[in-house]
């Protein structure tokens, strides 16, 4: 493990100098203490230059394992504390916005709530191409996301759970004037409209109808990954709209005030799944959230 913290500090700083006060320790031990690790794998590790240090492609590697086992020891170390305080594990999961917060917290509750397999857990939000990094860097034990063919996925393990479907949604006055006619994409487009980020499936598919519809997408008035923003901005602007996935419409409607336009749409955004890294061990915590998350979608398709 010192070699490992060793590597991921040479990683950060590029600076043996650097290093050694990160550490509080001297330049000739750092020296000494890479020299060791690089006899290990009979390589150089670290490219030298006037700019700094720099991983070969043999210290990529390195890194990334480094990077694993430092997380997994401190994952274990959080697990032996949960266990200690009557838990069944502490569990890292990674969830994308645009989900319900109901269906997530129905999944938690669930597992939080079993008798003796109570879990403890971090939730990290964030996109997708984000958290499946910090999957496969073990910061994270697994990822509910959205299975899109814009990810490499190819070292990871998932499993649809549920399809969304995109509604509309606007002010309540915004929404009343809307259902009294047909989708007019022209005069849509003149609305402010609210979107995710750039590149989110989201996004592309709203860009997606309007070239459809051989028009210019929409600048958005705000790119945002809140839904509970994106409910809020809704809400109190009558000329602001947005397209989000039907069961977090159906929250901001509860929770912001939201109104949903009775528009149908001939299309889905890719589905959510669950998101593993190949070949890890399940441990029970994982089987339990997932078993968790499996019957939501269930639910979620069946229409309850």
């Amino acid at each position: 493990m010192r070699h490992c913290v060793l590597l991921l500090r040479i990683a950060q700083h590029g600076s043996l100098t650097r290093v050694a006060e990160d550490m509080a320790t001297s330049q000739p031990a750092i020296t000494k203490a890479l020299a060791e690790l690089e006899s290990m794998f009979g390589a150089e590790l670290f490219d030298r230059s006037v700019r700094g240090m720099a991983p070969t492609a043999l210290g990529k590697i390195a890194l990334a394992h480094a990077r694993a086992m430092v997380h997994d020891l401190d994952h274990l170390a959080r697990d032996m504390e949960a266990v200690a305080a009557g838990h069944t594990a502490h569990l890292y999961a990674g969830i994308i916005p645009f989900i319900s917060g109901q269906i997530i917290s129905s999944a938690i509750q669930s597992t939080t709530s079993a008798g003796d397999q109570r879990l403890l857990m971090t939730l990290r939000e964030g996109d997708s191409h984000h958290l499946l990094d910090e999957l496969r860097n073990h910061t994270l034990d697994l990822v509910v996301a959205r299975a899109s063919a814009t990810l490499n996925i190819q070292d990871l393990d998932f499993e649809v759970l549920y399809t969304q479907q995109p509604r509309l949604i606007s002010s309540r006055r915004l929404a009343a004037q809307l259902a009294r006619r047909a989708p007019d994409w022209h005069q849509l487009a003149q609305l402010d409209w609210i979107l995710g980020a750039v590149h989110t499936p989201e996004r592309e598919q709203v860009s997606t109808v309007f070239l459809e519809a051989g028009i210019t997408p929409p600048t958005p008035l705000v790119e945002s990954y809140s839904t509970k923003l994106i409910g809020e901005l809704i809400a109190s602007n009558d000329e602001a709209i947005s397209i989000v996935p039907a069961d977090v419409a159906e929250e901001l409607v509860r929770i912001a005030g939201v109104a949903i336009v009775p528009y149908s749409f001939n299309w889905t955004l890719p589905p959510i799944a669950l998101f593993t890294r190949q070949r890890d061990q399940r441990r029970q915590a994982h089987v339990l959230l997932a078993n968790a998350l499996r019957e939501a979608g269930r639910r979620i398709a069946g229409g309850g």
